[in-house]
């Protein structure tokens, strides 16, 4: 079995990080293919970033596929550009946070989810939302920059454990989700620190990558996730013709 594991952002530290994290649960005979994003900003934080991104997602999933992925994992916390990349794939397209809280909702009745920068919460908030988590899952900022967790220097560490804390105490939490795919390396140590299940959505989902093709399940091309219809792409998108990019 093949895992396109694709990072969103240009940051090739952060595909590593998100990497090790998948191979440390991947099943035996499981092969995980990480990949960079060519194309668009260092790190994701907001609307405008995750825009973006979407387009050098796209490229890298369409490639990989071709080059005989099972399955892909789009390894950003705001599930970057997942609708358009089941639209453009056959095989199963996971996002780490659907990832991350379905996992949470089999052991935790209360998750926070902690991320990184307050622009990121709403964004993330309402993916709770659409997930049908509202009332189940909180989600707090610990007021992190992305590429910060990379810096030994920096507080982010500290910052991360002061919110989780908050989130046992004020939340009163049974469970920590991880908010950002550059966390991933963290979980272990934080389970023991905290005494509670933490979640790495990059690890949650492989492992329901690793069902959804053992189950032989593809995306459905039919509605939402029907393949896009073949028309112009004009100026600087004419690569992203629907035919050109499955070709």
């Amino acid at each position: 079995m093949r895992i396109l594991l694709i990072n969103p952002n240009t940051t090739e530290s952060m595909t590593a990080t998100a990497a090790d994290a998948a191979r440390r649960v991947a099943a035996i005979g499981t092969e995980i293919m990480p990949v960079t994003s060519k194309m668009g900003p260092v790190s994701i934080e907001g609307y405008y970033d995750e825009a973006l991104a979407v387009p050098g997602l796209l490229v890298e999933l369409a490639e990989g596929e071709k080059a005989g992925a099972d399955a892909a994992i789009i390894a950003c916390f705001d599930d970057t550009g997942l609708d358009a990349a089941r639209a453009l794939a056959v095989i199963p397209v996971i996002g780490i946070c659907e990832a991350a809280l379905a996992s949470a909702a089999f052991i935790s009745q209360r998750t926070t989810i902690v991320t990184t920068m307050e622009r990121s919460r709403l964004p993330i908030e309402h993916l709770v939302q659409r997930y049908g988590m509202t009332g189940r899952v909180k989600v707090r900022a610990a007021d992190i920059p992305v590429l910060s967790l990379e810096d030994p220097s920096s507080n982010a560490g500290e910052r991360l454990r002061a919110e989780i804390t908050a989130a046992l105490r004020d939340d009163r939490a049974d469970a920590i989700v991880l908010g950002c795919a550059g966390m991933a390396d963290l979980t272990a140590e934080l389970s023991r620190e905290f005494g509670v299940p933490v979640v790495d959505g990059v690890a949650a989902a492989v492992k329901q990558a690793e069902a959804l093709v053992t189950l032989k399940l593809s995306t459905a091309k039919r509605g939402a996730y029907a393949s896009p219809v073949e028309k112009p792409y004009l100026g600087l998108l004419e690569g992203f013709r629907p035919k050109a990019m499955t070709a």
